[in-house]
């Protein structure tokens, strides 16, 4: 046998390509994980707001076009781990009514193939690999569980904590917000032999101290230190999939390296390069037995993508904001809808606190009528801050392509925006009775100038899986409809996104589909 064929390749190395790796490693095949990045450097600029946020320095430098013939630049980030080096490890379950057919005001929300009980036992295993730390019981929408988390919550710091009283008192149920996270912790602090320190950079920033729960900290570099069997290769970027004749199997993996051209053979191909750069990659393979894409008889290749209704936005406390680990706080009484309005609104949760650069660095004139003359110091110092997301629905001419220049375009009609304004409204009702003024800041700098397009932390549902050929890429356990070895373990799959953050699935769903390839290897 060649020394280039491996039993299974596995191209990207982020939640849901490093899960899976880290689950068949210990059938003792031969694995071959390539990630087209290297990895994140560890420096000092890790923790840096304004390198980080403001210049990003860790940002793919790509540009990607709108429908309109617009550039953008993609929240893209290609590093050993993927995305999950910059995410902030919020690690939620989908509720159960999120897996079922559910109405919006602008829509429905489609009923997934399969349901809660078939993910529940893998959402417990991938708590465990990603080291979530939370308190079953708290969140009133939280799914059943057949167990508790194995780590405590993260604590609240004080002013955090007396926000969660204060809206206990208005009738809500806050709670400690699920993440992933190597810290451990007595009376609040961390303890000196805790990898995390609590600082004020986890929330989008990498770790430099590789405290946060992320895919290369928790199953990329375990899984290569354990088993010689798995082989990583970095700044291998995969130029397209090559098939058999007929277009049933995949025979060769094209790898650009140094400059060098490479092929790679395997009995099984896994794809999880993000559900943007994974749809690509189905579209750059196409030939004679797939003339439109590979898999793409059903023309269902890039479109139906989700990415989340999203905002970042500062408030400001009446009273000096000392926290520094801010984001342990969620609120999920919205979810599904209130007394004044049948309809999902989505999650309220907290986000890192605001950084005196970061403010410098916003688009300010709709700020500066209210504190015209604020330091931003000053305004950092009294911020507290929330980050909303409410579901976006899938529709088919939403979508990434490629047109014939070789330009990659990402065409999105928005909806569901009444969902999102509505939630932005309720927490503007919790603002004075949580001690804050009553006005909030939108903070554009933390998910790029252009949401809707450049904020892609979220995406999913380029390839989604199904039962008919017709409407679907992927069947049941993930694996192309039309070709035989070829598997997809990133967000693509998704039917629709839910309002929590997609992460915890997209791991749970790798372990699932693990188990189904390790069967057929056997």
């Amino acid at each position: 046998m060649p020394l280039d064929h491996y039993d299974v390749i596995v191209i990207g190395s982020g939640p849901g390509g490093g899960s899976l790796t880290h689950r068949l490693a210990k059938t003792g095949k031969r694995i071959l994980l390539l990630e087209r990045g290297d990895y994140l450097p560890r420096s000092q600029d890790n923790w840096n707001a304004k390198s980080v946020f403001v210049d990003g320095k860790y940002q793919a430098p790509e540009t990607w076009y709108g429908g309109d013939g617009r550039e953008f630049h993609p929240g893209l980030h290609y590093y050993v781990g993927g995305n999950s080096k910059v995410y902030g490890a919020a690690l939620f379950r989908l509720r159960e009514r999120d897996f079922e057919e559910l109405r919006h005001v602008d829509g429905i929300s489609p009923a997934w193939p399969i349901s809660y009980r078939d993910f529940e036992p893998f959402y417990a295993e991938a708590e465990a690999l990603f080291a979530v730390h939370g308190t079953r019981g708290e969140d009133p929408t939280e799914p059943w569980s057949s167990g508790g988390y194995t780590h405590p919550a993260v604590s609240h710091e004080p002013r955090i904590q007396q926000l969660s009283d204060d809206w206990a008192k208005e009738g809500l149920r806050p709670f400690h917000l699920p993440l992933g996270i190597k810290l451990d912790e007595r009376g609040g602090k961390p303890t000196p032999t805790s990898v995390c320190i609590r600082c004020d950079a986890f929330d989008g920033f990498p770790c430099l101290l590789n405290g946060k729960a992320d895919a290369q900290v928790m199953t990329v570099d375990p899984t290569l230190a354990k088993h010689d069997n798995v082989t990583l290769l970095v700044n291998a970027y995969v130029s397209r999939l090559e098939t058999d004749p007929a277009g049933q199997t995949v025979t060769g993996v094209r790898v650009t390296r140094e400059g060098r051209d490479e092929r790679y053979t395997a009995d099984i191909v896994v794809v999880a390069c993000g559900a943007l750069s994974s749809a690509l990659l189905f579209l750059r393979s196409a030939n004679g037995a797939h003339p439109n894409g590979l898999a793409n008889s059903s023309d269902q290749v890039g479109r139906n993508y989700v990415r989340h209704n999203m905002s970042v936005l500062m408030g400001l406390s009446k009273a000096v904001n000392e926290t520094v680990f801010q984001k342990t706080l969620a609120v999920s009484d919205f979810y599904f809808g209130s007394k004044e309005w049948d309809h999902p609104m989505g999650l309220i949760q907290m986000c890192a606190k605001t950084h005196p650069e970061q403010i410098r660095g916003e688009e300010l004139p709709a700020w500066t009528g209210f504190l015209p003359n604020a330091p931003f110091d000053m305004m950092a110092r009294h911020s507290i801050d929330f980050w909303l997301q409410s579901e976006d629905l899938p529709h088919p001419d939403n979508r990434v392509s490629i047109d014939r220049d070789g330009r990659v375009i990402l065409d999105i009609a928005e909806n569901n925006h009444e969902a999102h304004r509505r939630l932005r409204a309720k927490l503007e009702e919790l603002l004075v009775p949580g001690g804050l003024y009553s006005y909030l800041f939108e903070r554009s700098l933390y998910l790029g100038k252009n949401i809707p397009l450049s904020g892609t932390a979220h995406q999913a549902g380029t390839l989604r899986f199904g039962t008919d050929p017709r409407s679907s890429v992927l069947d049941l356990d993930c694996k192309a409809h039309e070709v035989d070895n070829l598997y997809v373990t990133d967000a693509s799959f998704f039917p629709s996104i839910g309002a929590v953050n997609p992460t915890l699935t997209i791991i749970a769903n790798a372990l699932r589909v693990a188990d189904r390839i390790a069967e057929r290897l056997h």
